[in-house]
């Protein structure tokens, strides 16, 4: 391997920590401000409703589902409708990480179903201008990866 090309895995290596770490914030300060839509049947109400509103949409998978044909399909359709609206799309692991970032409970007592985390939406309405750190870094790395023909760009959530 030459100089260069341990030089450009690094800066790789580090666009995405900053990118997994900006997607978190956005996240949470979403959550926050109520501006979060949770779950792939919610999602696609608020989209056929008030497509507008969405500026960022993450489709949240781990290896082990990935053989859900239905799931692909919700997901399929989910992207379909974002490009056709110009969402900015992510597809992202780390569900365990994913559910202590919205605070979700550890474990489920029996009494309470866990809420479907595969997709959420960060939305934006038109009456504000609601500007967060961790979205212009997310929406400008979409911006890069579809300029490199990568249209929905992954990122890991790390553990911690």
């Amino acid at each position: 391997m030459t100089l260069e090309e341990l030089v450009a895995c690094d800066n790789a290596a580090q666009k995405m920590q900053t990118v997994s770490a900006a997607v978190e914030e956005l996240l949470v300060a979403a959550q926050r401000q109520d501006r979060l839509t949770v779950g792939v049947y919610e999602s696609a109400k608020l989209m056929n409703v008030d497509p507008d509103s969405v500026v960022l949409c993450l489709l949240a998978i781990d290896e082990e589902e990935e053989d859900d044909i239905a799931l692909q399909i919700h997901f399929t359709l989910i992207q379909s409708f974002c490009c056709d609206n110009d969402i900015d799309i992510v597809r992202v692991s780390g569900m365990q990480r994913l559910a202590q970032l919205l605070g979700e409970p550890a474990e489920t007592q029996g009494t309470t179903e866990a809420r479907d985390l595969h997709c959420l939406l960060v939305t934006n309405p038109h009456t504000d201008g609601w500007k967060s750190h961790g979205l212009v870094e997310v929406a400008s790395y979409c911006e890069e990866s579809r300029e490199n023909n990568q249209w929905v760009p992954y990122i890991p959530l790390q553990e911690r």
